[in-house]
């Protein structure tokens, strides 16, 4: 599966928890709260001030980078 700027951030966790730590290294650290079950990766993305091009591009390639 591909990410998207419109993936849920709690699905990306359940693909791949090894997608942890490219929240947590953009200030993500409440990623296991209520928020990431209904929250798209751009609009935590517009909240924490990330680009979200670039956190879907590096899940994407980590993703990858597995197969």
């Amino acid at each position: 599966m591909k990410v998207t700027k419109d993936t849920i951030i709690m699905d990306v966790l359940r693909m791949d928890m090894g997608t942890a730590r490219f929240f947590m290294d953009i200030g993500m650290h409440c990623i296991g709260c209520p928020s990431a079950s209904g929250e798209s990766i751009e609009q935590a993305c517009e909240v924490h001030g990330a680009d979200p091009d670039e956190l879907v591009d590096k899940i994407n390639e980590y993703l990858e980078g597995k197969q």
